[in-house]
């Protein structure tokens, strides 16, 4: 007689007890009952979610029933063995789950089976993986292709590389499928030099997301897509140098600055924004012959490109360059004057304590400074000061004046800091008080706090969150619907910006710029 065999007889609470009893014995002998009750339920919900509740159990101890269940003709029964086998991973499965999933023809009933599937990860199953690589359920379709670069099969990936490349259609271009997100981590995941390369010439995906999964995944990589990126910074166009730079920049491989002092030395980065980006791939880096390079570059002099020469140095101070600086700022000169203002708006703290001894340097530096309007700056550099102490330090303590936060804000969002840098100084200038975001999450999240800003000033390509998707999701904030925001980007093409139009960017401008073209771009967004 079995256990189960006067379960409807029983009272609800003895019923409970013995659901609960063969849940924690995982006795097969209860099979035949729980079976029963599942093809012909009491309509009890809580009685009927226990009895799935101990078939899983009893089934999760039994390996040969749960697979022998897949020809079951009761399709919630079948469904529950197939995700008992996924979930206990009952390897001897794979075959006939296989061999049900070529068969299948519903929907929902090939997602379990693949499901079930993908956490074994037999060979024998990648056919049917293949099979719905391009099913037109995207979950389906994704899962396939995570899986299929999981497993390594080299078979799939002209397939893959297809769903990448259709995302830079005219017509598709548009919206980031999640598709093509996982074709480019499965993609990665091979780690070829085929699959690889393919991905470094795709630097530059017509659709901005694409593009920063690409990055993601490039920088996750390392090391080896160095040599790719390098390749690309000699032969690509100006865009794609610029992304090769950075991803250089933020891999931080010895290997990638020996890359980008070998372009600057060949010519390779006279463009203004390559040159810019190559600056600030070095001072990540910070090797020997980087550290050379940024010094040379303290002669520059466009603004940005000095900003970004000066904050790479700061993150590697070094008393032989603290020797050269000296040397340039006492030369009262005009590019002393240019260098002395960049170190300032790059609040580069480092440098200016090591500089400060030497008086002509911190006379150089106090002139700078005593001009600057940014609240954030003074207070910086007033502690600072306070911390070297001494009578000359009191002294320049008197000189800084007693900034006050404007009341006006606006809000500049990018991942580089040197631009971020001189983002502020602008509007500082323009009587701002500038609220600042390495990315557009970050700026997001000041919005959402309840700043209020006037403008915004946001690059197209950032981490986390470009410059798209922060200008979509401010136009559905209420109260941001209307607010100017303008978009600062090296895009040559004309696609890219009409996405950016159509999220509700205002203004365009293009990097290289000086700062009095975005002061007026600025003053023209907001009418005056």
């Amino acid at each position: 007689m079995g256990m189960l065999d006067s379960f409807r007889d029983m009272d609800f609470l003895d019923q409970i007890t013995l659901l609960n009893e063969i849940t924690g014995s995982k006795d097969i002998t209860a099979l035949p009952g729980l079976l029963d009750l599942l093809r012909r339920p009491l309509g009890d919900t809580s009685i009927d979610y226990m009895v799935v509740n101990a078939l899983n159990a009893v089934l999760s101890q039994h390996e040969a029933k749960a697979v022998e269940g897949l020809a079951s003709g009761h399709v919630g029964y079948r469904t529950l063995c197939i995700r008992v086998i996924g979930e206990y991973g009952f390897t001897s499965a794979a075959p006939v789950l296989t061999s049900l999933g070529e068969a299948e023809t519903d929907p929902d009933q090939i997602l379990e089976i693949l499901t079930a599937l993908s956490r074994l990860r037999d060979p024998v199953s990648l056919p049917l993986f293949r099979k719905h690589l391009t099913a037109a359920d995207a979950f389906t379709s994704a899962l396939c292709i995570e899986m299929l670069g999981a497993m390594g099969d080299a078979p799939s990936i002209p397939a893959l590389m297809a769903i990448v490349q259709g995302n830079e259609t005219d017509e598709a271009f548009e919206r980031c499928e999640v598709t093509t997100w996982k074709a480019v981590e499965a993609l990665a995941a091979f780690g070829t030099p085929e699959t690889l390369t393919f991905l470094v010439e795709r630097l530059h995906h017509k659709n901005p997301t694409v593009r920063r999964i690409i990055t993601d995944t490039l920088v996750r990589i390392g090391e080896p897509v160095v040599p790719l990126l390098g390749a690309r910074l000699e032969s690509g166009d100006t865009d794609e140098k610029i992304l090769s730079a950075n991803l250089l920049g933020f891999i931080g491989h010895r290997k990638g600055a020996d890359i980008l002092v070998s372009a600057m030395d060949r010519g390779l980065a006279s463009d203004p924004n390559v040159k810019y980006a190559v600056y600030e791939a070095l001072g990540r880096i910070g090797t020997m012959k980087g550290l050379i390079c940024l010094m040379d570059g303290v002669n520059e002099k466009d603004d940005l490109i000095l900003m970004a020469v000066v904050m790479g140095l700061e993150r590697h101070v070094s008393p032989g360059m603290i020797k050269a600086l000296t040397a340039l700022l006492t030369k009262a000169d005009e590019q002393s004057d240019r260098l002395a203002k960049a170190l300032i708006a790059s609040k580069a703290l480092r440098l200016f304590d090591a500089l400060y001894e030497f008086e002509g340097a911190a006379a150089a530096l106090m002139d700078a400074l005593a001009e600057s309007r940014d609240a954030e700056i003074i207070a910086a550099f007033r502690e600072k000061l306070e911390e070297i102490g001494g009578e000359r330090a009191e002294d320049d303590l008197d000189r800084l004046p007693r900034a006050e936060s404007g009341t006006r804000k606006a809000l500049a969002a990018d991942d580089s800091r040197s631009m971020l840098a001189l983002h502020r100084a602008i509007l500082t200038d323009l009587g701002f008080e500038p609220l600042t975001a390495a990315n557009g999450q970050e700026a997001y999240d000041i919005i959402e706090s309840g700043e209020v800003v006037e403008v915004v000033v946001t690059d197209m390509n950032m981490p986390v969150m470009d410059g798209m998707e922060l200008v979509e999701r401010l136009r559905a904030t209420e109260g941001c619907e209307n607010v100017p925001v303008i978009m600062v980007t090296t895009e040559s093409e004309a696609s890219q910006r009409n996405l950016a139009e159509k999220s509700g960017v205002t203004a365009f401008i293009t990097k290289p710029f000086q700062p009095e073209a975005l002061k007026a771009k600025i003053l023209e967004v907001l009418g005056r």
